[in-house]
């Protein structure tokens, strides 16, 4: 079972500075802790209730360095799910490996996604197009937040992010690069190449002054409606879409 320490420790994993100041981050709920599990990511502590971690494969619950029974209340304690029936995996934060923009496939660049709820639904978006490789401002919300590990439903473990001086990352990239503007072609009817960059800005701001000049390909979804704009997320959604129409 949890000890007050424990539980004290594990919560303290919510909040960016321990995150960072212990390099580890937390994973919640059944889907999420089995795919962590198999990732091949470190885990550092697996949290479960006794049901749960005897539904676990011998196997692959032997990948996790530690394994505690809790209860519970406990589970709901540490993490940020107001009930918590299965378990919590404390995983190792992966060093970042400074790499270029690949130039065979389709990459994403994030300019100050704020939002861990949109970040986190970009992510499972991505996976579900097969891209792998998100390039972040270094403004961008933090792929570790626990909002965005449970907007992502598993999908970090196979999209990598990539946190970076986005302006000269792209700048350095001799790839087509599509950005999400409103005075940019309609997408329907843009010639589109499946590999580049697909830069997507802030909700509130969009992109950039400082990345617009690189866009190659300006791109945007015509509307039919009184809404102003599309979510970030949903947008990214659509476009990646009619890449693959």
């Amino acid at each position: 079972m949890l000890s007050k320490r424990q539980i004290k420790y594990f919560k303290s994993l919510q909040l960016k500075k321990y995150r960072l100041q212990e390099r580890k981050f937390l994973v919640e709920g059944a889907k999420g802790v089995q795919e962590s599990l198999q990732s091949g990511l470190k885990v550092a502590h697996l949290l479960g209730t006794e049901a749960f971690l005897e539904s676990i494969e011998p196997r692959i619950k032997s990948s996790a360095s530690e394994v505690i029974v809790s209860k519970e209340a406990d589970l709901a304690q540490v993490g940020t799910f107001k009930t918590n029936n299965a378990g919590i995996a404390v995983i190792e934060i992966p060093d970042q490996q400074e790499i270029s923009i690949p130039d065979d496939r389709l990459s994403l660049a994030l300019d100050d996604v704020r939002d861990p709820g949109n970040l986190g639904t970009i992510i499972r978006v991505a996976d579900w197009y097969g891209v792998k490789d998100i390039f972040c401002s270094l403004e961008t919300a933090d792929v570790f937040n626990p909002k965005v590990i449970n907007a992502t439903m598993g999908s970090f473990t196979r999209v990598r992010l990539h946190y970076t001086d986005l302006e000269k990352k792209l700048s350095e990239a001799d790839l087509p690069i599509y950005g999400a503007l409103l005075e940019g072609d309609t997408i329907y009817e843009s010639n589109l190449e499946q590999k580049g960059v697909i830069l997507m800005g802030n909700e509130s701001k969009g992109i950039g002054d400082n990345l617009k000049p690189l866009i190659t390909h300006p791109v945007h979804i015509p509307g039919r409606g009184g809404a102003e704009s599309l979510n970030v997320s949903i947008a990214t959604a659509v476009i990646l879409d009619n890449f693959f129409r």
